[in-house]
Order: C-alpha cells, then structure tokens, then sequence
C-alpha cells in the first residue's frame, strides 16, 4: 500500500483509502489558530483525513506525521517562519515520504529560501482551495512541480473551522483582567489581508492593499463551537477589524445577540478608529474591552515613513475617543528603527507617562527593533536601502544597524531587562528602562517617585510581538 494512504474501513466495514495531511502551526501568539483549522474543516470535507499540530503546545510525534502524504506548515508571521526552519530537519525524518507545503503570509516572500530548503509547494493569500486542490492531486498520484500561483487573492468559501484534535482552549492564552480576574480565550477571524500599505507590514507585500471577508454564519459558527468549548471571550484576529466595518458589525451584533455576555477584542488602525469613532458605542455596547492598535511611533517624521496614515496627535485622539466610550486602547510600538534617536526614545518614554499608559504597554513593546523582511514596502523607500545590509537567511531579513551604536546598545539593554523582569510589574521595569535610556543618552533620570503609570488594563497573556526572534521554550517544541 502507498504509505500516502491509511486504511478507513468505514460504516460498511469496506476498506477505503483516506490521503492523510498534516498541518502544522508554529507558533500564532497563543492563539487556536483559525488559519490551521479553517484548511483541516476543507481537507476534511475532500475527503481527507486531516491531522493538525501546534508546536507551541504540542510535539511533533511520529505517530502524527507517520504516513503522512502531505505536510502543510502555516507560516503566519516571521518567529513562525524562523520555528518552522528549524523544524524541517525533524519533519524530513518523521515523514519521509511526504509531500512539504508551506502556506501563509512568509511563504512566497521567502519563496527562494523555503525552495531551497527542499520546500515543494507555496502558497500564500487565500491558499485553501489550492491546499485542498494539491491533496487532491497528491492523492490521485500527481506529484508534478507547482505550476499555479503562489498568491491568490479569490474569495474562499469556508467551512465553520475543525478545532477537533488541538490542545484545550485553556492552554492557550488567556485574558487578564484588571481586578485580577481570568477569561478563557477563543480566537477567530473575520477578515483576512488590509486595504492599507503600510511599509513595514509584512501583510502588504502579499495582499497588496486588498482584504477578503470570512462568512458571517462561518464566523458565528466558529464563536459557538468556541463557546461550548469553555470560551468567555473572543479575540478577533483579524490584521485590522475595521477594514470592513459593516461587515464587522454585522459579526457582532449576532454575535451579541446569541451571546450577551461574550467580551472581545480586536486589532484596530488608530486611522479607523478616528475615521469610525461614531462606531465606538456600538462596539463597546456588543462587549469591546480594549483594542490593539499599531502606534508604533510618537514621531510624526517616523509614521511618515512607515505611512501609518495617523500622527502623534492623531494617536492622543484615538486614546481620548476609546477612553470616553470605556474601552482600553492598548497601543503597539516599532521604538527602534533606523531613525530613532536617544532623545527621541527617551519622548516615546514621557509620553506614555504624560498619557498615563504605562500600565497599558508590555515592556517588551518598548525593545522591538524594526524588522525587514523580502517583499518589504520599506525598500521602495528613497534611501532606504543604502541603510541595510544584503538579506540574511538565517534572520530572515535585511539586516541594519544604526549610525549610533548607543541606539543599538540601547535596544539590545532593555530588551535583555523586559525578558529578565518579565514577571515584574510594568511599573517596575518601565523604571528601569527609564533609567538605562537616560544613562544611554548621558542625561539625569527625572524621578518616578510620584509618576501616574495609569491604570491596569484588560490584557491577554501572550504579549503581542510578532517580530521577536524565537524563545528556547518555543524551539523545545521539536
């Protein structure tokens, strides 16, 4: 028999050959990923038999790879790309005989390394029906090259998401909420890509300005599974909620309507929430807790660059807009990036206590360093190249380093501090990172001694930084 094939004797005890795929998900912040059970509900419905694997929460186990006719590794953001590398080597070994996939945002726009790391197939953008079409082919016994596109931008008509065989929804990230309290967390999506170019996103280069919807019974049908699984609380995943806010609403208010007391969360450009605050009570009405927003910078000369659409005022505007309908904004930051100053650092630190956001910001937010992968819009900025190295396989990037050393010294302290102190209060470390930013610059530290941090927001567990290099706990997975 084709070790592509296990034997399904079904209800009439006739033997059947099922084509087994495994999915796999490296790492997708704490989340139950839609992205790795969206594809398993569509394999599943062509008749295959469908294993999924998130390395976060689960080894890679001969059992689950053996016979394995096709393995697909979802690739979502750049530590998931870097995991998955790593992971090849051990993948080879439990499945020899299997056809490799990778799918995702940093699947084509790292279509050169992957093929050379012996990588058959990629697909990026709305890539299930061409995962399906390649189970489909692999099984028929077609194990020709890839000859379709690696990007399709087609609507796809999905299934509710086969959650069935991963981890429980309480070992993955979890809200923290200011009195102290916990939620279990579902995850879901209803859009997929962004309308917007934003030059450092790594979802540009592959959507190109362009967005896809997630139906809605697709979606409520996902919450609801969710639900009945022990889910108090959803996270939206989607790159940005309202780059369809009719559809969005649209999610909510039946989502409302058949869960009342369901909270949620989304990730939400400073942009719309300025161009949509009339929207604001309605999504604070329907259980909004707080918003994710990529403010990435305070200098206005920075989001120009990075053509974030918003300025520093902007951003005061938004905090002010979500403040007065009782919605946490939980702010995200890029601080050290080619044009960052020790000066300007040190204005990102005043702010955020002027604007009593301490307690509101990860201080891991405040290490990340700029990242920027193949395909980035950054390098169609004038000048920029000549501020970079050649691209690095092993960082998956271009690296650079900043004319100022102190900057980089900088960056490499606080980071080291944010991961030793990562159990500390955010009070506690801010301090400290107050404290190493005034040394870098040579400048006296002002006093916290009566500093407003502000106060505690609701938060999940799992800190949002995408573009972090991967922990030694999250290599052990393999």
């Amino acid at each position: 028999m084709n070790d592509y094939f296990a034997v399904d004797w079904g209800e009439t005890g006739t033997a059947t050959a099922a084509f087994k795929v495994v999915l796999i998900n490296p790492y997708e912040l704490g989340r139950q990923s839609f992205n790795l059970t969206a594809p398993a509900a569509l394999l599943k419905a062509a008749g295959c038999e469908v294993a999924c694997l998130d390395l976060t929460l689960q080894k890679l186990e001969p059992d689950t790879l053996r016979d394995a006719g096709l393995v697909a590794i979802h690739l979502g953001m750049h530590t998931a790309t870097r995991i998955a590398i790593a992971a090849l080597p051990k993948i080879r070994e439990l499945a020899p005989s299997a056809h490799l996939a990778m799918y995702g945002l940093y699947a084509p726009m790292n279509a050169d390394l992957l093929r050379g790391l012996g990588v058959h197939t990629l697909l990026g953008g709305e890539s299930e029906p061409d995962l399906v079409a390649l189970a489909e082919r692999l099984r028929d016994g077609d194990i020709s090259a890839q000859n379709t596109p690696m990007v399709q931008l087609a609507q796809v008509k999905f299934l509710p998401p086969d959650r069935s065989g991963l981890p429980k929804l309480t070992r993955y990230a979890h809200l923290n909420l200011p009195d102290g309290g916990k939620k279990i967390v579902g995850f879901t999506e209803t859009t997929r890509g962004c309308k917007h170019l934003c030059r450092h996103c790594p979802v540009v280069p592959v959507y190109q300005g362009k967005f896809r919807t997630v139906q809605v019974d697709v979606v409520l049908a996902d919450i609801e599974q969710q639900v009945v699984a022990g889910a108090q609380h959803i996270s939206f995943g989607d790159p940005d909620f309202f780059n369809g806010p009719t559809h969005a609403l649209r999610v909510l208010e039946a989502m409302h309507q058949r869960f009342p007391n369901l909270s949620f969360d989304a990730t939400i450009k400073i942009q719309h929430l300025l161009d949509h605050a009339g929207l604001l009570p309605q999504l604070r009405g329907y259980g909004c807790l707080f918003i994710t927003s990529a403010v990435e910078s305070v200098d206005d000369a920075v989001l120009e660059y990075l053509d974030k659409n918003h300025t520093r005022a902007g951003f005061e505007r938004a905090l002010g807009l979500c403040r007065a309908n009782g919605i946490f904004l939980a702010p995200t930051f890029v601080p050290f990036n080619p044009w960052t100053t020790l000066t300007g650092y040190i204005d990102l630190l005043g702010e955020l206590l002027r604007l009593k956001l301490v307690q509101a910001v990860p201080p891991v937010q405040l290490a990340i360093r700029l990242l920027v992968p193949q395909g980035s819009y950054l390098l169609q900025l004038p000048g920029f190249i000549e501020q970079i190295e050649a691209f690095d396989p092993a960082l998956l990037g271009y690296p650079w380093h900043h004319a100022d050393p102190r900057v980089d010294a900088l960056q490499q302290q606080i980071m080291s501090t944010a991961m030793q102190m990562e159990n500390a209060p955010r009070s506690e470390v801010f301090r400290a990172i107050w404290q190493l930013a005034h040394d870098a610059a040579g400048l006296p530290a002002p006093t916290l001694e009566h500093a407003d941090f502000g106060a505690a927001i609701a938060h999940l567990s799992e800190p949002w930084y995408c573009c972090a290099e991967p922990t030694d706990q999250q290599l052990q997975s393999f």
